[in-house]
């Protein structure tokens, strides 16, 4: 159902010119909190990270991975499957391959880093899902300084599955913001969401149904807030596709958003085409 371009690592690293540079930014929590109290382990998703950035490379663009504390993200262990690329077993192994061994998977850089070096050089900015994002990257500093970066410059930014809360970072204020999630306190939310860079955008992200599932099937608990209902409290509007788990892409202006993990090679598609035409202007 979902194929994978079938290229090996050598191949890929022949590409002599690069069109231009993509930031994709990673995730270095490998838990959530759980309401009620504990913890769950997760992690980024494998084809949400693998998928784009091989279409990425194969359509000529270089990716630059960078966290929040230099160090590679952690793959949720759930989707580390055949199941999360068609049932596929070589295009599974082919994605794990990459993961480990590929150059632009393992020269990881810090946010900070790329900050300083100049947000300027790259063409678009991707955030990849799983539930890591949730929790580091929706209040993160330096992601904020790199979306604001990315929305004032109107350049392509996708983002996949969870990885759209990220964008509550943009806030000046997004530890707050998050904190009222947990504490469920809506109005506060609200109130510290006030001029947020994305309001009124329209996006999609990992659905409340999808979500429940996954609270009732891999969690066994409640999580702390629902993706939807946290980027509608910030302004968004917020559409989630009328089936659960198959592809849903919106596009608004710069902005490019997956629903979930099915959307992997629709929104690499989607971004690719967005990265073409943007460069086709200059």
């Amino acid at each position: 159902m979902f194929p994978i371009v079938n290229k090996d690592t050598a191949t890929r690293n022949e590409v002599q010119m690069s069109k231009a540079k993509i930031l994709l930014l990673g995730s270095n929590a490998t838990q959530i909190e759980l309401q009620g109290g504990g913890w769950a382990e997760i992690g980024q998703y494998l084809n949400e990270t693998v998928i784009p950035s091989m279409a990425l490379i194969d359509a000529g663009y270089d990716v630059v991975l960078a966290t929040p504390n230099g160090t590679k993200p952690h793959i949720d262990q759930i989707s580390d499957s055949a199941q999360h690329f068609g049932d596929d077993e070589a295009a599974h192994a082919s994605a794990r391959r990459f993961y480990d061994d590929d150059p632009s998977m393992n020269r990881v850089r810090t946010l900070r880093s790329v900050i300083e070096e100049g947000l300027d050089g790259y063409a678009g900015v991707f955030v990849p899902g799983g539930h890591a994002p949730v929790v580091d990257l929706m209040q993160d500093a330096d992601i904020g300084t790199i979306l604001r970066h990315f929305h004032e410059a109107a350049k392509p930014t996708a983002l996949l599955c969870h990885g759209p809360v990220a964008l509550a970072a943009a806030m000046p204020r997004a530890r707050e913001f998050r904190a009222a999630l947990v504490a469920g306190d809506r109005a506060a939310a609200t109130s510290i969401a006030q001029g947020w860079a994305y309001g009124g955008y329209r996006m999609t992200v990992f659905s409340t149904e999808e979500e429940k599932w996954a609270e009732d099937n891999i969690f066994h608990a409640r999580l702390p807030f629902y993706m939807p209902d946290a980027l509608r409290l910030a302004g968004a509007e917020v559409t989630t596709g009328a089936t659960d788990w198959a592809p849903n892409i919106v596009v608004d202006r710069e902005l490019i958003t997956g629903q979930n993990m099915a959307s992997d090679h629709a929104l690499a598609a989607t971004l690719i085409a967005a990265l073409d035409a943007s460069l086709a202007t200059v």
